[in-house]
């Protein structure tokens, strides 16, 4: 439950309204396809309403479900302020300057991203988007979206540096542990200024801020379970009610997995890629080395 309504983020706002949506619903013993069938509604939209995916809540839809559900006045109005929330207020995201650059799955990551506690990401191609540097990710967008406008192209880079302010967040800054494979060290993107102050930034990432943990899987490791991608597993507060999730992306689509067995899989890989990796200071101590080449 959300004490400061009016305080909270449009993101946390509909993901936590989701999360009690539903489980107003289950204790009411109801199915979606009953609230649905009731309602007149697309089965569609009930999902995205209890999965947090629409970008604004009407307070009429949040009204008909609780007196479906037969919630009570003080839940019926703390929901009504959620819905209230996404309707007034826009997550940085979502404002006409960068909903254009940002398609819907990076959109669903985005929102949840904001609400994690914690986030564990392996990558294997690039330095993980929250700790790249301007130059670093400049370089990245330039190569992936040859064509779009110099506009475009700045639009992208404010959003992944952006997306970073997670870590310093107060109160409740992001514990993040990044994994990342030893080729990601070597592998020149830019010019050697921008490798080397790239790795330089991780280092001073890592070391100054507790909440944030890297390491690297090393060549000599061999085969390992990261070697079909890169993923995140995204965990939330407790209060919210949501079960980790697993995001997922490629050069043609991204999107967030909820299964239980999807998430199971992706934490045990990510599980089994921490012990393959050495601890956080011998691989600083790797990407220290590394510099020394570019």
């Amino acid at each position: 439950m959300i004490t400061d309504v009016e305080a909270a983020t449009p993101a946390l706002c509909r993901l936590q309204l989701g999360s009690e949506l539903r489980q107003l619903r289950l204790a009411a013993g109801l199915k979606g396809a009953q609230v649905v069938k009731k309602l007149i509604w697309s089965p569609s939209k009930l999902t995205r309403l209890e999965t947090g995916e629409n970008s604004s809540v009407e307070t009429p839809d949040v009204m008909a479900l609780c007196e479906i559900y037969g919630a009570d006045p003080e839940t019926r109005a703390r929901l009504q302020g959620y819905a209230g929330v996404t309707k007034t207020k826009k997550d940085w995201w979502l404002t006409p300057e960068y909903r254009p650059v940002i398609g819907p799955g990076f959109k669903a990551f985005l929102d949840l991203e904001a609400t994690a506690t914690a986030l564990q990401n392996y990558e294997s191609e690039f330095v993980p988007g929250l700790l790249q540097t301007e130059a670093y990710v400049r370089v990245i967008h330039q190569r992936a979206h040859q064509g779009r406008s110099t506009e475009d192209i700045d639009r992208l880079v404010t959003v992944r540096t952006t997306r970073q302010a997670v870590l310093s967040r107060q109160g409740s800054p992001l514990k993040f542990t990044a994994i990342i494979n030893e080729a990601v060290l070597h592998r020149q993107v830019g010019d050697p200024p921008v490798m080397r102050d790239q790795l330089r930034h991780i280092i001073d990432v890592a070391e100054s801020r507790p909440n944030v943990n890297v390491q690297v899987v090393p060549f000599r490791a061999g085969a390992h379970p990261g070697m079909n991608g890169s993923f995140f597993v995204i965990q939330f507060p407790e209060r919210l009610a949501l079960k980790p999730m697993v995001y997922l992306e490629n050069l043609a689509d991204a999107w967030v997995k909820r299964g239980d067995s999807d998430v199971e899989r992706y934490g045990d890989a990510f599980s089994d890629l921490r012990a393959l990796a050495p601890g956080p200071q011998e691989s600083l101590s790797m990407i220290k080395e590394a510099i020394k080449e570019h």
